[in-house]
């Protein structure tokens, strides 16, 4: 059984201050639940964010004119250790509860929020950054989204670093790191609820360890590839880094473009690709299971939303004039393809501005599509996309038919047939079209500002979809109003909608039963 505590989430920060003791189980043990044993998580997580915001100083070692930026860095990084010390103080040597119903969901948005809040202060210190600006730009760094207000040729060395160390915790999920110091339990229920299904190995802890191995391992070996192509090794790192993670954040305000370079290009189709892949599909990939990785729903459904977004954005390309030959077509409509799927938001062309309407259009519906689930990429995902194309053709088929028959269908995951029932099927659905609806408002919100409804869908599905690919919409002298809408696009769209909608419901709960 579930047991039911009507105290106010917020309580438990008081509580904390008050120096109030567990509350006591039936048995007599204390046991620590409710408010104080989300506080107890929640104190878990500043400390990591604490951690996190003191990494970018190792590149004083090597840029050591960016020492003068150094208390950015230290000043929140160990405050935010210190004071979530104190809040994990209620759990120590004491026993947990079990989570109460979607009181997962409030652990993640509030985990999140803190994360923002707490890694904004280094933007917001050097004084050249306002709240709105410095809150854009951390969540575009924990989302994976790659949207900026910085202009990275003139950006300090530490902080183009910080901006990638961003991507690559948003990337892997803030509760993958948390997960060793929880439960495997109350660990499983915090890492599925921030948008996670999948379980590598029987242990979660083990679990993590072997994503970030996995995660790591690429980065280090696509960091080296860049290099041999040609890449400085600063560059390299920090880019290899953004298309693992699929955030876009370059050091260069031209991307991947400014290199002109056709292997460079070629490594980073690669790296997006397999930061856009469910971390299983990854393993299997790794253990030679190569009949598994290719019966998997997802891998098919991604390969072929690739191959035909590029074949008829490289024809458009070709129709419009865009480009006067079919390799420099092709060449741009699939790196352009596969940023936005994959929602990396990499760019080779110079500006999408003047790209044809039909092309963003094409693009548009490449950030709308997303990735595999269980990966870094975003928007609606393939298993969804693969869902709903044949309830749509079944639907189709039974109207032709006149018939009503209730059909099933068979997602293979990791090479396993597995049925899913109508409940299944019913949520992904309902995704979807929450999805497209929060899509539709965000979209509309941008139109009342005078920008076009072609522009507006595509800066706001790429906020949405955590893509970062922008037709100037959001820079740095954008109205707040526009910027705060494309913020809780980034976030809402990296929690998956259901976690923020869930969590706000508990906490409302939680504040009426207090009441």
């Amino acid at each position: 059984m579930i047991n039911k505590h009507p105290h106010n989430l917020l309580q438990g920060l008081s509580d904390l201050s008050l120096g109030h003791q567990p509350v006591a189980a039936p048995n007599g043990d204390p046991t620590v639940k409710g408010p104080a044993l989300v506080v107890g998580y929640l104190g878990t997580m500043t400390i990591l964010v604490g951690c996190i915001i003191l990494l970018p100083l190792i590149m004083i070692v090597f840029y050591p004119q960016d020492a003068g930026y150094a208390h950015c860095f230290i000043i929140p990084g160990l405050s935010a250790m210190v004071v979530g010390y104190l809040m994990t103080l209620r759990l120590k040597d004491q026993r947990k509860a079990r989570l109460e119903k979607h009181q997962d969901t409030a652990i993640i948005l509030f985990a999140w929020l803190i994360a923002v809040a707490i890694c904004s202060l280094p933007f917001l210190m050097t004084g050249k950054l306002n709240v709105t600006q410095a809150v854009f730009e951390t969540t575009s760094g924990l989302s994976t989204t790659g949207l900026t207000v910085i202009n990275p040729d003139v950006c300090p060395h530490i902080f183009l670093f910080y901006r990638s160390v961003l991507l690559f915790f948003g990337g892997v999920g803030l509760v993958l790191i948390m997960v060793s110091a929880l439960s495997d339990s109350q660990g499983m229920r915090l890492y599925q609820a921030e948008g996670h299904n999948d379980r590598l190995l029987p242990n979660l802890a083990r679990s993590a360890r072997l994503i970030l191995s996995i995660y790591s391992g690429y980065i280090i070996a696509g960091t080296l590839a860049l290099v041999i192509a040609g890449m400085p090794l600063f560059d390299s790192l920090n880019h290899a880094t953004a298309a693992l993670s699929t955030g876009g954040f370059s050091v260069r305000s031209g991307s991947i473009g400014s290199y002109n370079s056709v292997a460079i290009e070629a490594i980073v189709i690669v790296l997006m690709i397999l930061g856009s892949t469910n971390f299983m599909v990854v393993v299997l990939l790794l253990r030679g299971r190569f009949r598994a990785f290719l019966k998997h729903t997802e891998t098919r459904s991604y390969a072929i939303c690739i191959i035909a977004m590029t074949v008829a954005t490289a024809a458009v390309m070709l129709g419009e004039g865009t480009y006067s030959t079919l390799p420099d077509s092709l060449r741009v409509s699939v790196f352009q393809v596969v940023s936005a799927m994959s929602g990396t938001g990499f760019q080779t062309v110079d500006s999408f501005t003047a790209m044809p309407s039909s092309v963003l259009f094409l693009l548009t519906i490449c950030m709308l599509l997303g990735g595999q689930t269980g990966s870094t990429s975003g928007a609606i995902k393939q298993v969804r996309v693969a869902v709903t194309m044949h309830s749509l053709v079944w639907s189709i088929r039974d109207r032709f038919g006149h018939r009503r028959n209730v059909h099933t269908y068979k997602v293979n995951r990791f090479g396993k047939a597995d049925v899913l029932s109508a409940s299944e099927q019913h949520d992904m659905l309902m995704y979807v079209v929450l999805y497209l609806t929060v899509f539709l408002i965000g979209s509309f919100i941008f139109m009342l500002f005078g920008y076009s409804s072609q522009d507006s869908m595509f800066e706001f599905s790429s906020a949405l979809g955590a893509v970062g690919l922008s037709v100037g919409i959001t820079g740095v002298d954008a109205n707040p109003v526009i910027m705060w809408t494309a913020i809780v696009g980034m976030f809402v769209g990296r929690l998956e909608i259901y976690p923020v909608f869930f969590g706000i419901w508990r906490i409302v709960k939680d504040v009426s039963e207090r009441r």
